[in-house]
């Protein structure tokens, strides 16, 4: 078995003890098992269940006060993605399928018909963690795209004559302008009617750095940081100078250093 692999952890219920040690014996073969707990009643399976739900149960169906179809009714047998009905009357085979056991042995039972269950669990076990990863790693994505789409892209400018779109990535750095900022994008300028703080929790920061209380700039469009006199400025591709405030002063270098 390759260590890195989890085992299957199995629970057995039967009210016979000769009954779960057969059973007991049987599973130890299996280097991808590990027998978690066992009990003969139904009441003690409800709260092993209920404490921690194994990925495989082997379920007595006739045992005293509570039965396997009781046991279930107590539980939410969605938490268990196999179960295997054992029992030495046949006349519950229809009601055992339809509460969804993967399988039904029929006591006595010999090595073969044993194992042909165990593997009909385990592939069914190793299906339901894989559609049950998908599944998260799908969510994941979800939430990573609706994160990404939470930061604006394009801002609208009214101006006297038009209305027009500056997209976020052509804009080189923002002036904060009393309840105003003022978009810098190449040669040219934009207002907008926002406040900085309104702006930078619109603006992704993994693109854009508030580097002082009245600028915020695009990290792409940094070229160098400079300290005079225990003065920072950061230094823009087209050479504007920015004052660099000094509460920002360890985090921009280390942003520096990965562009």
């Amino acid at each position: 078995m390759d260590k890195s692999r989890k085992k299957i952890r199995v629970m057995i219920v039967d009210d016979e003890p000769i009954a779960r040690r057969n059973i007991r014996a049987l599973l130890s073969l299996d280097p991808d098992v590990e027998i978690i707990s066992e009990c003969g009643s139904g009441a003690k399976a409800v709260k092993l269940i209920s404490a921690s739900p194994p990925d495989l149960l082997f379920l007595d169906i006739q045992m005293p006060e509570m039965s396997g179809f009781d046991v279930l009714k107590k539980i939410d047998i969605n938490l268990i993605p196999a179960i295997i009905f054992v029992t030495a009357f046949d006349q519950y085979a229809l009601r055992a399928f339809e509460v969804h056991a993967l399988d039904y042995l029929l006591k006595p039972f010999d090595d073969e018909r044993f194992e042909q269950a165990l593997q009909r669990a385990k592939s069914q076990i190793e299906q339901r963690e894989a559609a049950r990863l998908k599944k998260k790693l799908m969510a994941l994505m979800e939430i990573e795209e609706r994160d990404k789409s939470q930061y604006e892209e394009k801002f609208l400018i009214r101006s006297a004559s038009r209305v027009f779109f500056v997209r976020a990535d052509e804009i080189d750095w923002i002036e904060a302008a009393d309840y105003y900022v003022r978009l810098h994008a190449g040669d040219h300028s934009h207002m907008l009617r926002e406040t900085m703080a309104e702006l930078e929790a619109r603006l992704d920061p993994e693109k854009f750095l508030r580097i002082h209380r009245s600028a915020i700039v695009n990290l792409s469009r940094v070229r160098e940081a400079q300290i005079k006199g225990g003065e920072c400025a950061l230094i823009l591709r087209d050479g504007t100078s920015l004052r660099l405030s000094r509460s920002r002063r360890e985090q921009i270098e280390k942003i520096l250093s990965r562009i």
